[in-house]
Parts: C-alpha cells; structure tokens; sequence
C-alpha cells in the first residue's frame, strides 16, 4: 500500500508599514502545498486579515529582497514581503 505524501513548504510574510499596523502584527509564518504560487499566499493573507490592502492589484511583492508577481512560485522558508504603494510627491 502506497501512501500520497503532500510536501509542505514554510514560508514568511513580512507586513511592512501600514500593513503591519492594520494587521496588528509583522511576521506571518504559513504552511503552504508545494508549488504554491504569491497569489495563493496573498488568498491566506488577505483571508486572515481583510483590512490589510483594498485592491489586491497595487500590492507590491517582494521574495527575499527581490521584486517578484503574484505568478511567482515560492520556495521552502522565502521570504515574502507584502509592500503598500507609494505615491510620489510634487515637484
């Protein structure tokens, strides 16, 4: 009898600036399936703490330090960190 072994990944979410203070915290550890894409961290996120980002599509992403899409797939223990936009000043 063979058994189907599901492989999990552990990944951090960093919740910077007024992410981190509507959600109350900075750091989310999850246990994901392998492959999981950013979108499906962001699902779990989201889900976990609605006030956190109004439109999903402004989001800024970055795995370990580099800017990545939400169709990117994560590793065991990246890094991910969820960025509020910036919007530039006058001139």
């Amino acid at each position: 009898m063979s058994f189907c072994k599901e492989r999990f990944l552990r990944v951090k979410i960093k919740l910077l600036a007024h992410y981190r203070d509507r959600a109350g915290i900075g750091d989310i550890d999850i246990d994901v399936p392998s492959p999981t894409k950013v979108s499906l961290l962001l699902d779990d996120v989201l889900k976990r703490h609605p006030n956190i980002a109004g439109d999903r599509s402004r989001l800024v992403i970055a795995v370990n330090g580099e800017y990545q899409g939400q169709d990117y797939t994560v590793a065991d223990g990246d890094e991910v960190a969820l960025i509020p936009p910036v919007s530039g000043g006058s001139r």
